[in-house]
Order: structure tokens, then C-alpha cells, then sequence
């Protein structure tokens, strides 16, 4: 009994302390609430500087009407005819060089997709309270061990494995060291010629199957489109729990799909990374047939193309949707802070701007994308205005963010 008070008391102290430390106690929790979209409402705004971020912030007509003059004041300016066409025509170059300059280190990667679009994990249930657990040793791809290293050791290499530990256990016979040694030299060039031989007959069977692609194996399949250098990439797959899921990516830069193959993450048996252009459709193919992908994952990358070429995009990728399928989509909303940081001669026209590295951004409102998707053939599932209040709290600096997340469904056939 006297050791029990003596923990309570312990404890007791404990949360005081921390209290007045300003510190983070174990059940105060510093990041965003599991619940869809957040739940961490501001109330009171004597304690915005609390936490970093606050969610469903609700503006004032004077804070939109602010936002609005400020907008059309930095549109009153546009970039004339002839460096808008500039920036069309060269956006590949632009993408290349932002990815050169900034590899992996401008974004961070997106773990909230494990909350926000749980589509695209059904075998994998998020209790209500349950938090963004980083990659473990149970993932599909280990952030430490490969899933060929798990699966497809080949019985050459496990015979090698063997061998080295007698080897180790014989370091005092020489004799023995040498034939070892010469015997483990030809077992390596033996399994080297195994898998130049297994991949030549793969590449003959695919020859002979003109119906084969990559992922053709597996039941449950995502497309994420723009996935620049990965940040939505590895969480998915540092999160797969269903051996039958593949991941397919792709990337306008070909400097990002680089970027993304030379991932020590990834895994060509289970994520296939490819260049694509969307608006070139005419001259670029998928590796994989129309309705033959279970979810799309459209984040941050239609609001890069012209307003002009969203319709054709959308409806080609609603192509690719199995019946039943759902694109999930997430980019900049209108009045997001991005926009009005934006200065005087960045407008190309309308809403849609070119930042000072070329790469061009378009804020949409929840009337156009549900018009471009409705329009494409699919079903509104979800279409919301997800407005947060991002917080530094080291600068005493608030940000109103804006984003516009969506879930369109391919219908089924029996629709």
C-alpha cells in the first residue's frame, strides 16, 4: 500500500512538472488527431499557440472578403501570351530542375494518407484512436530489410549463407579456406547466371504474352499520379499489409522517378515507378490496361496542369478504374495561403499562377472539381473544403490553409 501511494505521488509530481515545463506529457499527444480530417477545434483563441495546427477553422465574411481583394489585386497584373506559352512548353524542364535542386528534402512524407484515404489499405482497419505507427518489421517492405530480401532468397543464396558461417568457424585451416573460398567464388557466379537466365526467360515469356504487365499477379492495385520523389510512396508501402497489393507511380520529371527508383525503399516486385505525361496522352501509354486499378492518388498534382487540359486528364484516368474504383484527390483550395503570398505579375490568368521556379499551381473550389470529376463519369463519395489554421509557434505566426479533398467512385457495372 505505502509502495502504491509512493508511485501516485511520483506521478503526481511528474504532471506537474511537465505542466509547467510546457512539456508534452505521454497522453498529451502533439500530433494530429486520428479522426477524419482532425478534430482539434480552436474555441478559444487566447490558445491558438498551443499546438501547430488547428482544424475546421471557420472565417469571418471580412477575412474572405480580404482574401478576395487580395487575390484580385495580385491577378490585376498578368504574364503576357508569350511567357505563358514559355512555361507550358518547357514545364518538364522546370519540374526536372526543382527536383535536382531539392532531391527528397522539400516534402515530407504524407503519413496522413494512412488516416485521411484508408481506401487504399481495406485490409487494414484503423481503430478510431489509433496513431500513424511508423513502418515496422510486419510491413510488406521493412524499412530495413527488402521484400526480396524477405521472399526471394534463392536456395543458391541460402547455400552460400551456410557456407560463409563454416567458413567463419575455419579461419584457422588455410588449406580449407582456399577451397572454401573457390567453392563460394563459382556458387556466386552460378547463382549470378541462375538469375540472368530466370530474368531471360521472363523477358521472352512477356514476348510470347503480349497480354503481360507488370503487376499482372496481383489483385489489388494503386496508381499514384505525380508521385514526385516518394513521399506518398513509401508510407503506402511501409504500411501494405496485403501481399496482393502493387503500387504503380509515376511522375511528369524524369529526375523524380530517379529519385524514387534509387530509394533504398523500393522494391521493383512490388512497385513499379514509371515517366508519364498526362497531357500527352496521344503519345504515352500505361504499362497496365484500362480497368485494371483499384484507386488513384491524385495529391497535389492537378492543380500543376493548365486548366484547359484537367477535363481530358480526369476522364482518361477514370479510364483506368476498375467499376467500383475511386480516385482520391487532394490539392491547394482557393484562398490558401500560397496564393495570397503570391506577388504582382505571377498570374497567368484566373486563379492559376507561375511560382519564381517555373512550376505553375492552380486553387480550385469544390463546384469546379466536382464539375471536372461528375464530368469524367464518376460518383461523388466525398467533396469537402478541409480549412486548417497552421501554427509556428516559435515565429508567433498563424497560416489559414485551404485544401480541397475529394473521393470520386467509378460506378459499378450494375449501375
Amino acid at each position: 500500500m505505502k509502495r502504491r501511494s509512493q508511485v501516485m505521488l511520483f506521478h503526481t509530481v511528474s504532471f506537474a512538472l511537465l505542466r509547467k515545463l510546457g512539456l508534452q506529457c505521454r497522453f498529451q499527444s502533439s500530433r494530429r488527431p486520428t479522426a477524419p480530417l482532425g478534430s482539434r477545434i480552436l474555441s478559444d483563441p487566447s490558445r491558438v499557440f498551443e499546438h501547430n495546427m488547428w482544424d475546421h477553422i471557420q472565417w469571418t465574411p471580412e477575412q474572405e472578403e480580404l482574401a478576395r481583394q487580395k487575390v484580385e489585386e495580385n491577378s490585376s497584373f498578368q504574364v503576357s501570351l508569350e511567357e505563358q506559352a514559355k512555361y507550358e512548353k518547357a514545364a518538364s524542364t522546370y519540374w526536372d530542375e526543382f527536383y535536382r535542386a531539392h532531391q527528397n528534402k522539400f516534402f515530407k512524407d504524407r503519413r496522413w494518407l494512412l488516416l485521411e484515404f484508408p481506401e487504399l489499405f481495406p485490409d487494414r482497419t484503423l481503430s478510431w484512436n489509433e496513431g500513424v505507427k511508423e513502418p515496422t518489421s510486419n510491413s510488406i517492405l521493412s524499412p530495413h530489410v527488402s521484400l526480396q530480401t524477405q521472399y526471394s532468397t534463392c536456395p543458391e543464396q541460402a547455400k552460400l549463407g551456410g557456407f560463409n558461417r563454416t567458413y567463419a568457424k575455419q579461419e584457422n585451416s588455410v588449406t580449407i579456406q582456399k577451397a572454401n573460398s573457390v567453392e563460394g567464388t563459382a556458387r556466386t557466379n552460378d547463382g549470378k547466371d541462375l538469375e540472368h537466365k530466370k530474368q531471360e526467360r521472363n523477358r521472352t515469356d512477356r514476348q510470347k504474352n503480349p497480354g503481360y504487365f507488370p503487376g499482372i499477379n496481383f489483385t489489388f492495385r494503386i496508381f499514384e499520379v505525380g508521385c514526385g520523389a516518394g513521399n506518398c510512396v513509401f508510407p503506402i508501402l511501409g504500411e501494405i499489409r496485403n501481399p496482393s497489393a502493387f503500387l504503380y507511380c509515376c511522375d511528369f520529371s524524369a529526375c523524380a522517378v530517379e529519385l524514387v527508383k534509387s530509394h533504398p525503399l523500393y522494391n521493383a516486385s512490388q512497385c513499379y515507378a514509371f515517366v508519364h505525361d498526362l497531357c500527352n496522352e496521344a503519345g504515352a501509354t500505361y504499362p497496365f490496361p484500362d480497368e485494371s486499378i483499384d484507386v488513384i492518388l491524385l495529391v497535389f498534382v492537378l492543380s500543376s496542369i493548365h486548366p484547359e487540359r484537367m477535363q481530358k486528364v480526369i476522364s482518361r484516368l477514370s479510364k483506368l478504374l476498375k467499376p467500383g474504383g475511386m480516385i482520391l484527390f487532394r490539392d491547394y483550395g482557393r484562398y490558401d495561403m500560397t496564393q495570397l503570398r503570391l506577388k504582382k505579375g505571377r498570374c497567368l490568368f484566373g486563379n492559376f499562377y507561375v511560382r519564381g521556379d517555373g512550376t505553375c499551381v492552380y486553387f480550385f473550389t469544390k463546384e469546379e472539381i466536382a464539375h471536372i470529376f461528375v464530368s469524367a463519369g464518376l460518383k461523388e463519395v466525398q467533396n469537402l473544403m478541409d480549412r486548417r489554421l497552421q501554427v509556428n509557434r516559435k515565429k508567433r505566426i498563424a497560416m489559414h490553409r485551404i485544401w480541397v479533398q475529394c473521393k470520386y467512385q467509378k460506378p459499378s457495372i450494375k449501375c
